[in-house]
């Protein structure tokens, strides 16, 4: 069960903390966690507030029904949203969550403190999603590298004579072609595969073509 101790140090309601905090602990999933909980305070009556919860995972927005007895949630991941912003007002602050689609969802009358934690601990999980993305993506790219380098084979001699290369079939060159197969000419079309198979640069082709014409 959820401590709500560390969710009452900037004034919320301790009834609406408890009952939140009892709902939301059947709701988490594995590793998830609520990080920090505002709950709105309204200029008049304020019997039954709505609340909000950032977990590390999500926001969740709770709304009290049927004169508090029983309770809404709604929630949306980090993945889905674009940004998070407030504003303060004479009464309370707006807390805004921008989704990446859709109208944005505005909660009025959250306490300035509660509205200011809110919304930093909104960004840092932002934050921390983003940059979860950016390493995934490197990984990514680094994986695929690593395929792309074990694959590519590493001299002429070792393509099989069998493996039909429809894509890319071996053009050799044109000056050659009609000379005997001496070394020089064995030379020259194993380079001419290298650079065609995309394994050597086009200046290097053209360095080691031309130390090869020199030795001759």
């Amino acid at each position: 069960m959820i401590s709500i101790d560390r969710f009452l140090s900037d004034e919320q309601d301790p009834k609406a903390v408890e009952k939140v905090i009892g709902k939301l602990n059947d709701l988490l999933t594995t590793g998830e966690e609520i990080l920090y909980l505002a709950v709105q305070k309204k200029p008049a009556v304020n019997l039954m507030p709505d609340s909000i919860a950032i977990s590390n995972k999500r926001i969740f927005y709770c709304e009290p029904g049927n004169l508090g007895l029983t309770m809404n949630f709604k929630d949306i991941s980090w993945k889905s949203i674009k940004e998070v912003s407030f504003k303060e007002e004479f009464f309370g602050s707006k807390f805004i969550c921008v989704p990446q689609h859709g109208e944005n969802i505005v909660t009025e009358f959250i306490p300035k403190v509660q509205a200011r934690k809110l919304h930093q601990a909104a960004n840092e999980q932002l934050d921390s999603y983003k940059e979860m993305l950016r390493q995934q993506l490197l990984e990514e790219n680094r994986a695929s590298a690593a395929a792309v380098n074990y694959s590519a084979p590493q001299s002429v001699a070792e393509i099989p004579a069998s493996i039909p290369e429809p894509e890319e079939p071996v053009i050799q060159i044109a000056e050659v072609v009609e000379e005997p197969e001496d070394e020089t000419t064995l030379k020259l079309r194993k380079l001419k595969n290298l650079y065609d198979k995309h394994l050597i640069t086009q200046d290097e082709y053209e360095a080691k073509k031309a130390n090869i014409l020199d030795s001759l």
